[in-house]
């Protein structure tokens, strides 16, 4: 039977919980354990596909094609882990699935309430990211805060939990703010008091607490938060912010996380190998080289929003030695302004995906600027499409546009196709939008093959690649000869070549866009092929620049 470790959060909300379960996973991966990590949800809505970047920050999508919560991505990036459908859980898919079967009788009549009905499929779902006990240990992290209305069947499932697998499967690491007042000139503990009182309030006592602050939690702090929250004094651990996420698992380490987890869950003693962190965390805080890249999107006041990207440009500085410099741009202010005013410091350019037809012009002149001043440029999704229709308005002179955001174009380079081919079913589907916006779209890993002798195939490494995509829009295949008159070379395709997966240009130094999203793949310690080329192409444009 597999451990399970529940982390729930306190006073706020966006203290790190996500990278708190990923930096406990890494640490357990470390020491030979196979772990799992699973979110649990208390929104309603079924999943984040439907949700605005500005509301939830980016959705993350698994190989399977589901739309996830973002933490999921941290939940990869820290450890060996390949997210699917079992690994997230919101409100809305628990309730979805419990009115589902009172609807097909499978409750024999009896009244379904909260308890025990929703628990039930809540304690059912944790289970299922545990598969047939492939695990050794499944860490769940309950979304949100203790005081959260919503939240309080998720707590009370994990309260059942630890009945029905045996206490000693079961531990509960408590995430709280211990935060600094200014005025006071001190850290204040009361705010960490209140919150595992309200959870106790629930029936759960905490095994250990994280404490979260801007500096490490002083000995006798610790010792007053473990009287009052009737905790060992080894159970308080100092959470503090570090220079770059990464280090949290070093972190925790240090403060004897990973010794207190096997010892509250009776784990065997194992040694761990941290040594690929500690490389990854000294080629962070020491590069020898630093470069700047523009990002030009429409959701650029909330990071959150292009989480994964950010991680893997700087995935792409650790394999160049490097510190990527993000230079975040709007493009609504390129189209008021123009592009040279924000990207002539940028030596790369990046258009990340989005939706939506803001700010599409500024991406657009984005493109054109970097291929007149033979800047590197990288497009992802909507990025690609923005720069197919660049090279057809300025290179082919043809008037196009997406049909997504002009229906009536003349030239629709980029256009939502009614019948596309699905590998996963091994047929032709027809696409229909039209009723309901979730799930409507082309989603997880698809296969994808590449042409010798381009960017891509120098970047990879072998002629076919899986990748997972999150769009409705395909490039029309119509215009694939004009445009290779122009010079724009389409090396990547779908298996059947029926749809274009990657576009470059020629006669650029580092010219590429791409169908999918690459950055959902990117790991620290296994950056990416294409951002790890296109922060080698940025850094090599310009090499005056980045000597110290």
């Amino acid at each position: 039977m597999p451990k399970y470790i529940f982390i729930t959060g306190g006073v706020v909300s966006a203290l790190g919980k996500g990278i708190a379960a990923a930096a406990i996973g890494a640490l357990l991966e470390a020491k030979g354990f196979k772990v799992t990590i699973q979110k649990l949800d208390p929104y309603i809505n079924v999943d984040p596909g439907t949700l605005s970047p500005f509301e939830h920050g980016e959705v993350y999508v698994t190989d399977d094609g589901c739309e996830t919560d973002l933490d999921l991505g941290h939940y990869e990036r820290f450890t060996h882990l390949t997210t699917s459908h079992v690994n997230n859980y919101t409100s809305g898919k628990i309730y979805f699935n419990v009115i589902s079967k009172e609807r097909r009788g499978d409750y024999l009549g009896h009244t379904v309430q909260v308890i025990p009905h929703v628990t039930d499929e809540i304690k059912e779902a944790i289970k299922s990211a545990a598969g047939d006990n492939e695990y050794d240990i499944v860490i769940v992290e309950v979304g949100g805060t203790v005081g959260d209305i919503e939240g309080l069947p998720f707590l009370e499932g994990i309260r059942q939990l630890r009945y029905d697998v045996g206490r000693e499967n079961v531990l509960y690491i408590h995430l709280t703010l211990v935060p600094y007042i200014k005025s006071a000139g001190e850290l204040k503990t009361k705010p960490t008091q209140h919150s595992v009182n309200s959870l106790r309030a629930i029936g759960i006592q905490p095994d250990i607490l994280l404490c979260r602050a801007d500096r490490p939690i002083p000995y006798g702090l610790k010792k007053k938060i473990a009287l009052h929250c009737n905790l060992d004094f080894d159970a308080v651990i100092s959470a503090h912010d570090v220079e770059t996420v990464y280090e949290v698992p070093l972190n925790f380490k240090n403060e004897g996380l990973d010794l207190l987890i096997e010892k509250k869950l009776s784990l065997p003693h194992r040694l761990e190998d941290l040594s690929a962190w500690e490389e990854v965390v000294n080629k962070i805080k020491n590069p020898k080289t630093e470069v700047n890249i523009a990002v030009v999107g429409k959701y650029v006041g909330l990071r959150d929003s292009y989480k994964s990207l950010n991680e893997a440009l700087i995935h792409g500085g650790i394999a160049n030695n490097s510190k990527v410099n993000i230079l975040w741009v709007n493009s609504e202010d390129i189209e008021k302004d123009g592009a040279k005013i924000y990207l002539s410091d940028a030596h790369g350019i990046l258009i990340p995906g989005g939706f939506g037809s803001r700010g599409i012009e500024g991406k657009i002149e984005a493109i054109r600027y970097a291929r007149e001043n033979k800047i590197p440029f990288f497009g992802i999704c909507l990025g690609m499409q923005c720069a197919v229709i660049e090279l057809s308005r300025n290179l082919a002179k043809l008037n196009a546009h997406s049909t997504e955001f002009d229906p009536d174009t003349e030239h629709p380079v980029i256009y939502l196709m009614e019948r596309w081919f699905n590998p996963r079913t091994g047929r032709y589907e027809i696409r229909t939008i039209e009723s309901q916006k979730g799930g409507t779209m082309r989603l997880g890993a698809y296969p994808c093959m590449l042409k010798e002798g381009t960017k891509a195939y120098e970047a990879y490494k072998t002629k076919e690649i899986s990748e997972r995509h999150r769009h409705r829009y395909e490039f029309n295949n119509k215009y694939i000869p004009i445009l290779e008159e122009k010079g724009v070379v389409f090396s990547g395709t779908s298996p059947d070549g029926q749809l274009v997966e990657i576009v470059e240009l020629k006669e650029h130094p580092w010219f590429l866009g791409c169908q999918f999203h690459p950055e959902f793949k990117s790991k620290p310690f296994k950056p990416h092929p294409l951002f790890r080329e296109f922060i080698r192409a940025s850094l090599k444009e310009k090499p005056s620049l980045f000597n110290f």
